[in-house]
């Protein structure tokens, strides 16, 4: 039988308005870039598999890949602080589990992903919404962290850069909130998946500024590999082996040929990787300066990632215009999907052609002319 707590999960709004579309719809909701993986990756993988890579490996992950991750991080590291996962998801999953008792509080941002608030459930938590305003470019301000704080609160989640707003925290905030968790013993679960997307700023990590945190990061986005479902953890040795024997009983070890790849990936893949940040620069400001010519929308320009966070001002919830635009043919996200604070804005990718972009655009101009404001 299932449990009451599980019953009280549903799908989220974004896969049930993606399940919606139709194949003609333009996707300006997707959460993944639109390029494929570099061939030489998807090369390597094949020969890993041809080669016998096929088999169960050590939960910790493949020994050189943890060892590349720490070569290349830009804080100084050691590969026994690097744990390889399926995916950032898991990654978020296991290090709820093993660090929130029941009835611990923790922290998370609204607007924010959508994977917190439920992750932070399962692992028995009692999740905490803290605000991230468009005033204040969607980054978190230590006064509201503190206004939340209770004798209960064991946990921080940070995303920076952000899905859904874009919001980047630049380092003086990053220091200051990183002060605030370390002078109130709370642990800090950094979500760092977009770290390579940052245009206007720099991506710097709690990590740098305080040990007891716990990094979220993946191949998904920088590689163009959601897919495969490969990410890792980077935290304190002393956590990384209680934290793997939950990974271990939980998927037992990450697949070896996509490891193989995501190895090759790091030593190669740079070109890639700055080809496509140059990309989403260009359709960045396509994306922006068209929601700033819509009226009713406005819209501040995104530091990261690869999502615009316009608010709008016309008389319906964020939902109801969301179907609205996909009844024309234009898949958009509603800003609710990501909390409360959300409402009243959408989340639009420009991980789509500037032709679609565009069009897109229009779209969205055209039908909102008939709204009022």
């Amino acid at each position: 039988m299932i449990t009451e707590r599980i019953r009280g999960f549903e799908l989220h709004d974004i896969r049930k308005l993606f399940e919606m579309a139709d194949e003609d719809t333009i996707n300006l909701g997707q959460g993944q870039p639109d390029f494929q993986p570099p061939m030489d990756v998807i090369d390597e993988m094949y020969r890993a598999m041809k080669e016998g890579n096929n088999r169960y490996g050590s939960h910790y992950g493949l020994t050189e890949l943890r060892d590349e991750i720490a070569v290349q991080h830009p804080i100084d590291i050691d590969p026994d602080n690097v744990l390889i996962t399926v995916g950032a998801t898991q990654a978020l999953r296991i290090a709820l589990e093993g660090t929130v008792d029941i009835g611990d509080e923790v922290l998370y941002p609204d607007p924010g992903f959508v994977l917190f608030r439920p992750h932070i459930e399962l692992a028995r938590g009692t999740p905490v919404p803290y605000r991230v305003e468009q005033k204040d470019g969607f980054v978190p301000a230590v006064e509201e962290l503190e206004r939340l704080r209770t004798e209960k609160t064991k946990a921080l989640i940070l995303n920076s850069p952000s899905n859904p707003t874009g919001g980047v925290i630049p380092r003086k905030k990053i220091r200051a909130i990183s002060r605030w968790a370390k002078e109130n013993d709370i642990l800090i679960i950094s979500d760092e998946v977009y770290d390579r997307f940052v245009y206007d700023d720099e991506h710097v990590s709690s990590l740098r500024y305080c040990d007891d945190v716990v990094v979220v990061n993946s191949f998904s986005k920088s590689f163009s590999m959601t897919g495969w479902r490969l990410g890792y953890m980077i935290t304190r040795e002393d956590w990384i082996h209680d934290l793997a024997n939950i990974h271990s009983y939980n998927i037992a070890c990450p697949p070896e040929p996509v490891q193989h790849a995501a190895l090759f990936a790091l030593k190669n893949g740079e070109d890639f990787v700055d080809e496509m940040v140059s990309t989403f620069a260009e359709r960045r400001k396509v994306m922006v300066d068209g929601l700033k010519d819509i009226t009713g929308f406005h819209c501040i320009t995104p530091k990261g990632a690869f999502y615009a966070f316009p608010s709008y001002e016309f008389d319906i919830s964020s939902k109801q215009l969301a179907l609205e635009i996909l009844k024309e043919g234009v898949l958009v996200t509603p800003g609710a999907a990501f909390g409360d604070n959300g409402e009243d804005h959408l989340r639009l990718s420009y991980a789509n052609s500037l032709e679609n972009i565009e069009t897109g655009l229009r779209t969205i101009e055209e039908l909102t002319r008939r709204f009022p404001l």
